[in-house]
């Protein structure tokens, strides 16, 4: 962790940039579907935070956004179309995609979303079918 608490982040060319101040509220690995699509890999690592927490600090002119649906919202650069984060409304919270924040050491605690897993992983932290309970999920635990 920088001594701080802020990460800088950027697009992939750099023409948006944003800080995250604090630490985030949990970090963990997605397995859904929407998420694979949109990412083109098999696991997204995400970084949650709360919407005061994050800022735009340049180029938010080339910040475009799409909502498949209104559970999220995701943004990108629309000059080079790098990934920035997904705000999501009915949590109150934003996610930044954690290789946005390289300053940010990632620290998994959960895998959510496993039961629409492609691949399996075996590194000892808890495996939610879907979502936790109190993130409006079942709280379905699933083995590794």
């Amino acid at each position: 962790m920088n001594s701080d608490s802020r990460f800088h982040g950027s697009c992939f060319c750099g023409a948006v940039k944003l800080t995250a101040t604090g630490m985030p509220v949990i970090m963990g690995y997605c397995h859904c579907e929407s998420c694979r699509h949109w990412t083109g890999g098999p696991i997204t690592e995400y970084t949650l935070w709360s919407p005061a927490q994050v800022e735009v600090t340049e180029g938010a002119e080339h910040v475009g956004t799409y909502g498949k649906t209104q559970r999220s919202h995701r943004t990108w650069c629309m000059k080079c179309g790098g990934h920035l984060m997904t705000e999501l409304p009915g949590a109150g919270l934003v996610d930044i995609f954690a290789p946005v924040l390289p300053e940010l050491r990632f620290a998994p605690s959960l895998h959510t979303h496993y039961g629409e897993s492609k691949i399996r992983v075996t590194d000892g932290l808890p495996k939610f079918k879907d979502l936790p309970a109190d993130f409006g999920g079942s709280g379905e635990m699933l083995n590794e």
